[in-house]
């Protein structure tokens, strides 16, 4: 179901909390406050968020205080700070029919979060970064948004959904209808099967290849990883079809010929695995421990990935491209007072 014609309407009287001040949720209040909303934003007190939050007009509290009085809860810090934070700040202090809202479904659908009956739980997911859904809405367009509804006490969960929709942008693309499990999922497969492990293993194999060939890091470099935003970019524009149609009839033939050879039956066997150990529960069971052990192997990989030769070769390489040298977001200046 897609519906772009939600507005903001339904939610024209509410109070918005809005708990995380990262990507999300920095542009998600930026857009609702843009968009008439009342928001408040839920922050631990003293941090750079919440100094950054006070200078960009917001009323700033801890989160219990946020969330008393909100009709819509937006929570949208990183999934495993959620659990305690419903825990601490939101299960007693969420008012019966409020709304209890995530841009992922990653706690509700695996049991970490237990809502209470009395609320509401629903979903709205932009489908892009949150620089992109500012960024968006601020030329007066939107990135397209999932939204789904997991509990629905009041008989308006949906209505919900979708104008906090609205106010972030979403409904001036598209609001496609879906549920927790479908969004978690497929998002979940996304990341580790293909956007991020499927693609970082992909580039650094081909890196290894070349280099223990005897080519210089440096080509090799281009050639795997810096050339693929090239590639990227014509998918996002329009598909195999535009890429097929900037690309050469040598790298079209290569495509057809040896692509089957390198991702081949037995890898879509395993990315069936990966999505097996989604769904029955066993990668997040497996992530839950690792961050309540303290994220042990979690650093391990991470360093390994830092320390590779192809991120100091790139490093180097990416000092003399002036282009790439964005600028940094400016430290506010204004200091917030105490709450």
């Amino acid at each position: 179901m897609t519906d772009t014609q939600a507005t903001t309407a339904p939610l024209a009287r509410a109070r918005i909390a809005v708990l995380g001040y990262g990507s999300q949720g920095r542009a998600h209040a930026l857009n609702l406050k843009d968009s008439g909303l009342d928001v408040v934003v839920g922050l631990r007190p003293g941090g750079p968020s919440w100094n950054r939050a006070y200078v960009d007009g917001f009323a700033v509290a801890e989160p219990g205080e946020a969330v008393r009085g909100a009709d819509l809860v937006a929570v949208l810090t990183p999934d495993m700070v959620q659990p305690d934070l419903y825990r601490h700040a939101i299960e007693a202090n969420i008012k019966p029919g409020a709304a209890l809202l995530f841009a992922h479904g990653f706690n509700i659908h695996f049991g970490q979060i237990k809502p209470r009956a009395d609320i509401d739980v629903i979903l709205v997911a932009p489908k892009g970064p949150g620089a992109l859904v500012r960024r968006e809405y601020e030329i007066g367009r939107g990135v397209p948004c999932l939204f789904a509804v997991h509990q629905d006490a009041t008989g308006k969960a949906a209505e919900k959904a979708q104008s906090y929709a609205a106010g972030i942008g979403g409904a001036r693309a598209m609001l496609i209808e879906t549920d927790f499990k479908e969004e978690t999922e497929t998002d979940l497969f996304g990341e580790q099967a293909v956007l991020c492990g499927g693609a970082t293993e992909l580039v650094i194999k081909g890196f290894e290849t070349l280099t223990e060939a005897g080519y210089r890091p440096e080509i090799a470099y281009y050639e795997v990883m810096h050339e693929l935003k090239l590639i990227v970019d014509l998918f996002y524009e329009g598909g195999i079809k535009r890429m097929l149609e900037f690309v050469s009839e040598t790298a079209q033939y290569g495509d057809y010929t040896r692509g089957p050879r390198v991702i081949d039956a037995s890898t879509k066997e395993r990315m069936k695995e990966v999505l097996k150990d989604i769904q029955d529960g066993t990668f997040a069971r497996e992530w839950t421990a690792e961050y309540q052990a303290g994220l042990p192997n979690y650093k391990r990989f991470k360093q390994a990935d830092l320390d590779h030769p192809i991120e100091k070769v790139g490093a180097a390489l990416r000092a003399r491209m002036p282009w790439l040298q964005g600028s940094k977001d400016p430290t506010p200046a204004a200091p917030a007072p105490a709450p």
